[in-house]
């Protein structure tokens, strides 16, 4: 099958291209980057035309929610409105466990604008809602780390190999639309603060981490909020055997 990947030179959406060729499938290979802009729309027709599926993996850095809205609701629209021109019949969207359950945060509010227009859209669609991925809490850590210390919110997660991620797209894109999916997790459930801890010293960084939910993410992302619901696909890689191939 000819299948489009939006975001295709993101972690996620770089994963899922490789995936679907592994696969057998002829990947197009959608980006900014590679000359063609979904927010715009520009060379959005000729990536799509001939295309049995679409994968959106697309992502915004924006911290502000008009703006997180602005972006998911322009590149969902032209995703659609193209893939409806080209005759697509099966519309992917990677999306994130526990975005209807918080109000407060910008991107989760991207998200839901993102999921709305798909469900309600003119192509058949998979909704898959992941958890958050193994390298989310260094990544949080990043973000906030200055003079060596780091602050993060003490999230309860049940985090999942990108690369699983990839895998688990890859095979629903070649299969017949499901509407929402159950959602993906790994194996088991995780802290945060733990996670970034392991991971720094993995990589032989001394950070100091302070918990906190100042910042980002609030308090009302406590508790069970962010894990997937009952009878969501599991995937089969544990943060440790990840943060073991990644100190290898």
């Amino acid at each position: 099958m000819r299948i489009v990947v939006a975001g295709a030179t993101g972690n996620i959406g770089a994963l899922t291209a490789a995936a679907l060729e592994r696969a057998g499938h002829e990947v197009v290979r959608v980006s900014r980057s590679l000359g063609v802009d979904v927010v715009t729309g520009e060379g959005l027709d000729d990536a799509l035309a001939g295309a049995g599926a679409v994968v959106d993996a697309t992502n915004s850095t924006a911290a502000d929610p008009a703006e997180t809205v602005a972006f998911f609701g322009a590149a969902t629209r032209n995703l659609l409105a193209a893939g409806q021109r080209a005759g697509v019949r099966h519309h992917v969207l990677l999306s994130i466990v526990g975005i209807d359950r918080v109000d407060g945060n910008a991107h989760y509010a991207g998200k839901r604008e993102q999921e709305r227009l798909v469900a309600a859209g003119p192509v058949p669609w998979t909704i898959v809602p992941a958890t958050q991925f193994h390298d989310f809490a260094e990544m949080v850590a990043g973000w906030t780390e200055q003079d060596g210390t780091a602050v993060l919110p003490p999230l309860l997660v049940r985090p999942v190999a990108p690369g699983d991620v990839a895998d688990v797209l890859a095979e629903i894109a070649a299969g017949a639309p499901q509407g929402r999916h159950p959602g993906l997790a790994g194996p088991g459930p995780q802290d945060l603060v733990d996670m970034a801890r392991r991971t720094l010293a993995a990589r032989g960084r001394e950070v100091r981490l302070v918990p906190s939910w100042d910042g980002l993410f609030g308090a009302e992302m406590a508790g069970n909020v962010l894990l997937p619901a009952e009878g969501a696909r599991i995937a089969p890689t544990s943060f440790e055997a990840w943060l073991a191939a990644r100190r290898g």
